[in-house]
């Protein structure tokens, strides 16, 4: 499990695979949503499912199945993983739900007063709910115990 095609390391292909298909599903998910092709959510934070989470479970689970579930990588790596996902759907989504309430504030400001404190709205989408942390923990699974 040494030699990646890409990277010339296996671990950073799986993460990097991982990724990728993390990302695609968000566009599929997006067209099926709105029943258009839309390559923004390929680059998006946030929506289904978690794509931070798929590349540090993928690592995660390489590094259990290379070194052993009682190495220090892989207590390393699933600290590392817990503080990512608690992220997620703890802290950034926290920040998502200010930032709508916060472009609701201007947005009142603008028609009452005529103006705006922005000129564009904060970003919504920052964090994740347990369901999509979920998905992108099972794809990140799969994904390395298939290139494992």
């Amino acid at each position: 499990m040494d030699n990646g095609i890409i990277f010339n390391s296996r671990m950073l292909d799986i993460v990097l695979v991982a990724l990728i298909v993390a990302q695609v599903l968000k566009v599929l998910f997006g067209l099926i949503r709105e029943r258009k092709l839309n390559f923004r959510y390929f680059l998006d934070m946030g929506s289904m499912p978690s794509s931070h989470t798929a590349s540090v479970v993928s690592l995660t689970t390489a590094v259990g199945i290379k070194e052993g579930l009682n190495s220090t990588f892989f207590a390393i790596s699933i600290v590392f993983a817990i503080v990512v996902m608690y992220d997620a759907t703890g802290i950034r989504q926290a920040a998502g739900k200010q930032a709508a309430l916060l472009n609701k504030i201007v947005e009142n400001i603008r028609k009452k007063e005529g103006y705006s404190l922005i000129e564009e709205n904060l970003r919504e989408l920052l964090g994740h709910t347990k369901m999509e942390v979920l998905v992108g923990a099972l794809i990140g699974t799969g994904v390395a115990f298939l290139m494992s």
